[in-house]
């Protein structure tokens, strides 16, 4: 029985993709996003079209690759891929327009920035209207499909490299590890030093956290300095994306706007 489960999580990328060419679809384009719950940075929504044919050995759900293997993965993406497209939303919009809305134009964008017109859509999730194609939105489609999976690995990969060119602007909040999420040293940050440039202000607690009366009570470290926060000023500065390979060309990458 052992045997049999761990086979079908390995074969599990391709289930979807096989349904779908005993249908006629061959090309399927797999989109996700990453990015969505963290409290600081961007989101990033990406597509991906692979050849039917294309084997990448070990493709599976991001979230079950440590980054050495994210990174090589997504280099044999970008070599066998038919179309790869990569859409940033800065954290500035995400206040401005509702982190909803923002994920879902930028799946768009993705689909529309691909530069090849799929015939199926298979999305991480969501139920999506107005697509150019036949689509479905599935439920941890990362496990089933090997374009999603592709695209989430390369969202991850992307987002992981701005990340961590961000901690060296402000390394007191831990971004090359915590990617921005919420983790306990993320917290005593925001606590100690109030919200960078960078931060979702829009998101609970990243300003403070109200009291038994429900009044916002902002983070000491932002009462401690005339004016509000020691970054005021900088949070609608965008900075290019970090080099690397991983991280695509740059005629990839669509800002979100």
């Amino acid at each position: 029985m052992g045997r049999y489960i761990r086979a079908m999580t390995e074969d599990a990328p391709g289930l979807m993709e096989k349904r779908l060419a005993s249908a006629g679809f061959s090309r399927v384009a797999g989109v996700d996003e990453v990015g969505r719950g963290a409290l600081a940075g961007p989101l990033i929504a990406a597509a991906v079209i692979l050849p039917p044919d294309a084997e990448i050995d070990g493709l599976r759900d991001s979230k079950m690759c440590t980054a050495k293997q994210r990174t090589r993965l997504a280099d044999e993406i970008h070599d066998v891929a038919l179309a790869v497209s990569i859409v940033r939303v800065q954290h500035w919009r995400i206040d401005r327009e509702g982190l909803q809305r923002c994920n879902l134009q930028a799946l768009r964008k993705a689909v529309r920035g691909l530069g090849i017109e799929p015939d199926f859509l298979l999305i991480d999730g969501f139920r999506m209207k107005r697509l150019p194609c036949p689509g479905l939105g599935v439920k941890k489609a990362d496990a089933v499909s090997r374009n999603v999976a592709a695209a989430s690995i390369v969202a991850k990969v992307h987002r992981d490299r701005i990340m961590s060119r961000y901690h060296r602007r402000f390394p007191d909040y831990g971004f090359s590890s915590n990617k921005g999420y919420g983790t306990r040293h993320h917290w005593n940050a925001l606590q100690r030093l109030g919200p960078s440039p960078l931060h979702r202000l829009s998101f609970f607690g990243v300003l403070g956290f109200p009291d038994e009366n429900g009044v916002l009570r902002p983070h000491g470290a932002r009462e401690s300095f005339e004016g509000g926060s020691p970054f005021e000023g900088e949070r609608r500065s965008e900075e290019p994306d970090p080099p690397g390979r991983a991280e695509f060309p740059r005629d990839l990458v669509e800002e979100s706007g």
